[in-house]
């Protein structure tokens, strides 16, 4: 699949049926976030993969999963981060995200749903899964196979600012 056609396939899907995610493809979605890019290559993701019932009873106590069968609690390092030393702007955020997309991406790909969660209480989270302090939970990102409705691929033409509101050549 081209690249932009699979970026326009994902969709937050907000709703999974109980089929579990198959160990092959979740193997598939971790190695696409094992060799995302991250800042001067610090790998500082530290994800923790949660698909038993128990488990995901403890995720629930503090994030919303939508039913779906398997959750990766994405976190940063932030002893393995590199910080600019202009400002000390800590890089965890981004190199997280980008691990994130790399496996929400893969997930469209091998036809799983996805959505990507920021609204968590990280202190729930810490506790229940033992997350030491230097480590940071930046999102979790919830996979399973969707049910109901796909989203249109070209949704994107109604629901994002054409080129001309948001990019600026040479300036701003």
């Amino acid at each position: 699949m081209e690249f932009l056609q699979l970026a326009k396939k994902r969709y937050s899907a907000r709703k999974y049926s109980s089929k579990k995610v198959e160990e092959e493809k979740l193997l598939k979605i971790l190695e696409a976030g094992r060799v995302a890019p991250t800042a001067t290559n610090g790998q500082p993701q530290r994800l923790v993969v949660v698909q038993q019932e128990d488990g995901l009873n403890k995720l629930k106590k503090g994030a919303k999963i939508f039913g779906a069968p398997l959750a990766i609690i994405v976190c940063a390092d932030h002893d393995k981060t590199w910080k600019r030393p202009f400002d000390n702007m800590d890089t965890a955020d981004i190199d997280a995200s980008i691990v994130t997309d790399h496996m929400m991406l893969q997930a469209t790909e091998l036809g799983l749903g996805s959505v990507w969660v920021c609204y968590f209480d990280p202190e729930v989270i810490r506790a229940e899964f033992n997350i030491p302090e230097n480590i940071e939970p930046i999102n979790i990102l919830v996979i399973g196979y969707a049910e109901g409705e796909e989203a249109s691929s070209d949704r994107h033409d109604q629901a994002r600012n054409p080129l001309e509101e948001t990019v600026y050549y040479e300036s701003f």
